[in-house]
């Protein structure tokens, strides 16, 4: 794991679910937790749990696949991480891009929090954008 945790987690989560496992552990931060809250509410994730291992905390968090017609696995989940530690990317909430026409999400780090594209909109509030997922 670096430094950038929000690329950690989003390439975690990407690891695992295109070599189909059920479960991945990332470690527990404030943001990783507020990510994870809304991977959750938007039904990206099954199910999430804090696990404690020698005095470090983590997420376990379960992933949900999708089967097709033959059985075979499909992957769920498309995140792109966009503002990078090097390059930040702002936007207001006028400018928040909607992925595939408002069915994937922008998750932002506003002024009043980690939130998705559609609450930042009725919040009238921009923010940094951390990644898309679809």
């Amino acid at each position: 794991m670096g430094k950038d945790t929000v690329a950690d987690i989003i390439t975690s989560i990407r690891n695992a679910d295109m070599n189909r496992k059920g479960t991945v552990r990332i470690p527990f931060t404030n943001i990783t937790e507020n990510i994870v809250k809304i991977l959750l509410r938007e039904g990206f994730i099954e199910n999430v749990r804090k696990h404690r291992e020698s005095d470090k905390y983590f997420l376990v968090l379960t992933l949900g696949h999708r089967r097709n017609k033959k059985g075979s696995y499909k992957s769920f989940l498309n995140l792109k991480r966009i503002s990078k530690p090097g390059l930040r990317i702002y936007s207001n909430y006028q400018r928040i891009p909607k992925i595939l026409g408002g069915m994937g999400i922008v998750i932002l780090s506003t002024s009043r929090g980690i939130m998705t594209d559609r609450e930042a909109r009725l919040e009238k509030i921009g923010g940094e954008i951390l990644c898309y997922i679809w």
